[in-house]
């Protein structure tokens, strides 16, 4: 009986210490914390980015499908760039449907690609490991 009840204030200190432990972690703010919000051009974007399920071949932050490349930072590429990512939204080469996109919409998409590019780099390179676990990241 005794036994019983010295377990179950031991599992009710685990218990509560495990509360606190993610109070602390899911609700510490750093310095780095930031809102990221897109304009209203860019939201325009990403609804046409989801309408033709761009993310089941191509990553944003390296999440996503592995058909195509990863679009986090293609527009600042020195390689790439704005024309490149409008070239292709409509060539239809390789594994690359053909879309119809207008002019418009090609220009919606580059602006949700723009913006997602600003908010920082991948792979980032210049991320800092900490012995705590903490990553510090690299922003734009």
């Amino acid at each position: 009986m005794k036994n019983k009840i010295n377990n179950r204030i031991i599992l009710g200190f685990l218990i509560f210490l495990f509360a606190i432990y993610n109070v602390i972690i899911y609700t510490e703010l750093t310095s780095n914390n930031r809102i990221i919000l897109l304009s209203d051009k860019a939201l325009e974007g990403e609804v046409l980015w989801q309408e033709n399920n761009c993310i089941s071949c191509h990553q944003l932050y390296g999440l996503g499908g592995y058909l195509g490349p990863d679009l986090t930072n293609i527009i600042s590429s020195k390689q790439k760039g704005v024309n490149y990512a409008k070239a292709f939204f409509n060539s239809g080469i390789k594994s690359m449907p053909k879309f119809n996109f207008s002019e418009e919409e090609k220009n919606l998409l580059v602006t949700f690609l723009e913006e997602v590019d600003l908010t920082g780099y991948y792979p980032n390179k210049g991320a800092k490991f900490e012995n705590s676990g903490w990553v510090t990241i690299q922003y734009k």
